[in-house]
């Protein structure tokens, strides 16, 4: 089996440097949803003191915990959009260690390299949905705020 020379690493460092920029990209995303979950768990904390206090019953206690399933809502899908995100970072690690065995070992494993490539874009896109439908849930409850202060608005 032939020694691969400097030049064919560096040709295999340059072909494993787009899957490399895409761990960069879905690591941002990862950043981006770590943060919205916190968010989401701080306020899920609130509410919950809120409620165990002598002063949560009665009708704030409806409005917290209506809140409260649409932040475990919201928890859910963060959570799922992390665990595609993450397994599509791993996918892409898998990728570039094919990518360099093709090249080392002199097999083939364009099928392998094709279906990590599938199955990283898949799980993005799953991740990518997940985050889309964390998202609608928290403009709704938003949605629902804009509304309560629009009917305690003055009229003119």
């Amino acid at each position: 089996m032939p020694i691969a020379s400097s030049h064919d690493i560096v040709q295999i460092i340059q072909l494993s440097i787009a899957p490399v920029f895409l761990i960069a990209g879905i690591g941002t995303l990862l950043n981006v949803l770590t943060s919205r979950l916190a968010r989401v768990v701080d306020r899920g904390r609130v509410i919950e003191q809120d409620l165990d206090s002598p002063m949560g019953s009665g009708r704030h206690s409806n409005r917290h915990l209506t809140e409260l399933r649409v932040l475990d809502q919201r928890m859910n899908w963060i959570h799922n959009a992390i665990m595609l995100s993450t397994l599509a970072i791993l996918l892409v690690c898998l990728l570039i260690v094919a990518l360099f065995s093709v090249e080392l070992i002199a097999i083939d494993l364009s099928r392998v390299v094709a279906i990590l490539f599938i199955a990283t874009m898949a799980s993005l896109i799953g991740g990518l949905i997940s985050f889309l439908i964390e998202i609608s849930y928290a403009r709704k409850s938003l949605r629902v705020r804009a509304e309560l202060l629009a009917s305690r608005a003055p009229h003119h």
